[in-house]
C-alpha cells in the first residue's frame, strides 16, 4: 500500500530547524568592482542596477556626487564611489554601471566600474576589518566595512552600504535619519 510521503523526503522538525539556522547564517550580498578591488553590500539594499547615464551637475557639490538623474519621476543623487574612496583611476566605459540603492526610504545611485555577481556567504566565511593605523595619531576609517570575506582566489570588502551613503560628509541624508 502506498503512504502519503512515499518517495518525498521527510523533513523532520529537526531538519526544519537545521535548515532555518542555515538560512538565518547566510546573507546574499550584491558584489561590484572599484578598480582592482571587489566590494559586496547587501542585496536587500539594492533596487536595481542600470548603464550609467551622464547626471545633470549640481554647482558647488563635492567631487563624488556627480549629480542627479531622473529616474521614472524620482530625482536620484549619484554618488561616485570609486572617487569617495580615493580610488586611483577613475575611468567611464561599457561597463561602468549605477547601483540604485533604498537608504533609509531615500533612493541614492552609486557610481561602480562594474558588477560582478551574487553571493550567498555565511557568517564563519567573514572576519571582521581589520583595524588600521597609518601613522601615530592617525586611524583608517573602515567604519563603513562590516567585514572581509574570503571567496576561493576572491577576496572581498564588504561594506554597509547605509552607514557610508548617510554619513555626514555625504550631505543626502537629513540628520535625524543618521542618528537612526
Amino acid at each position: 500500500m502506498d503512504t502519503p510521503n512515499q518517495g518525498r523526503p521527510s523533513l523532520s522538525r529537526d531538519n526544519a530547524r537545521g535548515v532555518g539556522a542555515t538560512q538565518a547564517a547566510t546573507a546574499e550580498f550584491l558584489t561590484f568592482r572599484l578598480g582592482a578591488e571587489e566590494y559586496g553590500i547587501d542585496i536587500l539594499r539594492v533596487q536595481e542596477i542600470r548603464s550609467y547615464e551622464v547626471p545633470t551637475r549640481i554647482a558647488n557639490a563635492p567631487s563624488f556626487i556627480k549629480g542627479v538623474v531622473n529616474l521614472r519621476g524620482v530625482i536620484v543623487p549619484v554618488v561616485d564611489l570609486r572617487i569617495k574612496l580615493n580610488c586611483d583611476k577613475v575611468e567611464y566605459n561599457d561597463f561602468t554601471v549605477v547601483i540604485v540603492l533604498n537608504v533609509h526610504g531615500r533612493v541614492v545611485g552609486a557610481v561602480v566600474d562594474s558588477v560582478s555577481d551574487v553571493l550567498e556567504l555565511s557568517q564563519d566565511l567573514i572576519k571582521p576589518a581589520p583595524e588600521m593605523h597609518t601613522t601615530v595619531d592617525t586611524t583608517v576609517d573602515t567604519s563603513f566595512i562590516t567585514g572581509i570575506a574570503s571567496v576561493g582566489e576572491r577576496m572581498l570588502i564588504l561594506m554597509d552600504i547605509e552607514a557610508l551613503m548617510s554619513s555626514a560628509d555625504m550631505g543626502l541624508m537629513d540628520s535625524a535619519l543618521r542618528l537612526q
